[in-house]
Order: structure tokens, then C-alpha cells, then sequence
């Protein structure tokens, strides 16, 4: 990851994600940065995340329920979303002998992976 300078913008936006901790959306971001900040625009809020998750300071984990996902918490994890309840939750097991089975085949040269798992939490299971 190429350590660039955050911007002040960058800054409060980080700020918003780790404060939701709940696996924020794009719009949930923007509603939590722009209570504080109401001159901040959703174009600066959105680009912003955009650029963090490619630079590797957030995780974008996917788009599902007509949104973008994001996570501050950057180590290899997975996920899995309640189909009821819509929540996200991690899921700390690694299995890296999965990515060393796929990189041999076919020629693939693996960079990285998201894997997400979807069902049931317990509370909407009861």
C-alpha cells in the first residue's frame, strides 16, 4: 500500500466508518459526515471512499441490498449478510490454502478475494 498524505476530507470520512463500525454504506457514510460537516458534498463523500478502498485504508466489500458496502477493518476476514435483518457481520476464519489451490490452475495469478456468505443471523433464526 503506497502511504499517501490523507486529506481532511479523507481524514473525517475514515473517522465516519470507524465510528458506524457496522459495515457502512456509501449513504450512511455521507449521513454520519454530513451531521458534522454540511458543506461536505455526497460527490466528495462517495469519490473519497472510492479512492480509499483502492488504496487499500478501507475494504469495499460489494454492492448487495442497492448499496456499496465499506469496512474499516482491512485484515484478511470474510463476511457473511443476513438475508432478513440485512446486517453484515465478519467472519475471522482465513482459509489460505484455498487461494494456494486456485492460483495453480488454469494459469491464474491471484491478487486477491472477497468471499461472502449469505443465510440466516442468529437473532432471525430464533
Amino acid at each position: 500500500m503506497e502511504h499517501r498524505r490523507k486529506t481532511i476530507q479523507q481524514q473525517v470520512i475514515l473517522d465516519a466508518v470507524r465510528e458506524l463500525n457496522i459495515h457502512a454504506t456509501a449513504e450512511e457514510v455521507y449521513d454520519r459526515v454530513a451531521a458534522k460537516h454540511p458543506s461536505i458534498s455526497k460527490a466528495t463523500v462517495y469519490r473519497n471512499l472510492s479512492q480509499m478502498s483502492e488504496a487499500g485504508e478501507l475494504v469495499n466489500i460489494g454492492s448487495f441490498f442497492g448499496s456499496t458496502h465499506y469496512d474499516h477493518n482491512c485484515h484478511k476476514h470474510y463476511h457473511f449478510i443476513c438475508e432478513r435483518c440485512k446486517r453484515v457481520f465478519d467472519v475471522d476464519d482465513y482459509f489460505p490454502d484455498l487461494t494456494e489451490q486456485l492460483s495453480g490452475m488454469d494459469g491464474f495469478e491471484i491478487t486477491g478475494h472477497q468471499l461472502t456468505f449469505s443465510g440466516l443471523c442468529h437473532e432471525c433464526k430464533s
